[in-house]
C-alpha cells in the first residue's frame, strides 16, 4: 500500500526509509544516569540526561575491558539503536 505523502513508495520501502532515519537521528551520544543495573540478569535501566523515557541497557552494551557492570546513580555516555523490542542503549561508556 502506498504511502498518504508519497504514493510512489510501497510500505514496505517506507517502513525501510523510516528504520534508517531513526538509526541517523538516534545514533547521536547522549549522557545520563544509572536508574539501575542487575549485574546477575546483565541489563538495567538508563534515565537519559534531557529528561527522555528510560532507556534499557544490556551487559554486552557495555565498553570496558573489565567485569561489564553499571552501578546505580553512575554518569554514562551512549547512543541509542532501536532493536527488536524497542530503543536500547549502545556504546555505553562510563564517565
Amino acid at each position: 500500500m502506498p504511502h498518504k505523502f508519497y504514493p510512489s513508495l510501497s510500505s514496505r520501502l517506507w517502513r525501510q526509509l523510516k528504520i534508517i532515519e531513526g538509526s541517523i537521528s538516534m545514533s547521536n551520544k547522549m549522557t545520563g544516569l544509572v536508574k539501575w543495573f542487575d549485574a546477575g540478569k546483565g541489563f538495567g535501566f538508563i534515565t537519559p540526561a534531557d529528561g527522555s523515557k528510560d532507556v534499557f541497557v544490556h551487559f554486552s552494551a557495555i565498553q570496558s575491558n573489565d567485569f561489564k557492570t553499571l552501578d546505580e546513580g553512575q554518569n554514562v555516555e551512549f547512543s541509542i539503536e532501536n532493536g527488536a523490542k524497542g530503543p536500547a542503549a549502545v556504546n555505553v561508556i562510563a564517565l
